[in-house]
């Protein structure tokens, strides 16, 4: 059984590298709200899709106070590479062994088109200043996802 986590629960710890190679930390994201959101594959059609749409949100996020951490198992090079592609304006995180995955509970068993795999399981988490989780979006769809994730924010469209 995976794990889920709920509102309330601190967020769990990471260190990840960025796109650029450089080292971030859970702690680093402290003092200011932050999007986090797993998704499978960088430069992917729904994976772009979804990327594409937060960079197309990022002033309104950024307006309301937060921060888009995105997280793939892709390498820093190719993160670069779907940044640059994509005119990507926010941190892509490599988490190649899903470590990071499995502790937030998006690693698992999934249906893919009609069959049983595991892999990620596209999710996003919003975590308050103080690296609490505020909001658990698990199985989420690459396409409304942003749109809806600004409503359930309280953000105008």
């Amino acid at each position: 059984m995976t794990v889920r986590l709920e509102p309330g629960t601190t967020a769990p710890d990471f260190t990840l590298l960025d796109q650029d190679g450089r080292e971030v930390r859970l702690a680093d994201l402290r003092g200011e709200k932050t999007v986090l959101y797993f998704y499978p594959a960088a430069m992917t059609p729904g994976c772009t899709t979804q990327a594409c749409d937060f960079r197309d949100s990022i002033s309104s996020l950024q307006g309301a106070g937060y921060r888009v951490v995105g997280v793939s198992r892709d390498t820093p090079e190719k993160l670069a590479e779907f940044r640059d592609r994509d005119g990507l304006t926010f941190s892509l995180l490599s988490d190649p062994d899903h470590a990071v995955h499995t502790a937030y509970g998006v690693w698992g068993e999934k249906m893919n088109y009609g069959k049983v795999i595991e892999g990620v399981i596209r999710s996003t988490f919003v975590l308050d200043e103080n690296g609490t989780i505020t909001l658990a979006l698990y199985n989420v769809k690459a396409t409304g996802h942003v749109a809806r994730l600004r409503k359930l924010l309280g953000i105008d469209a």
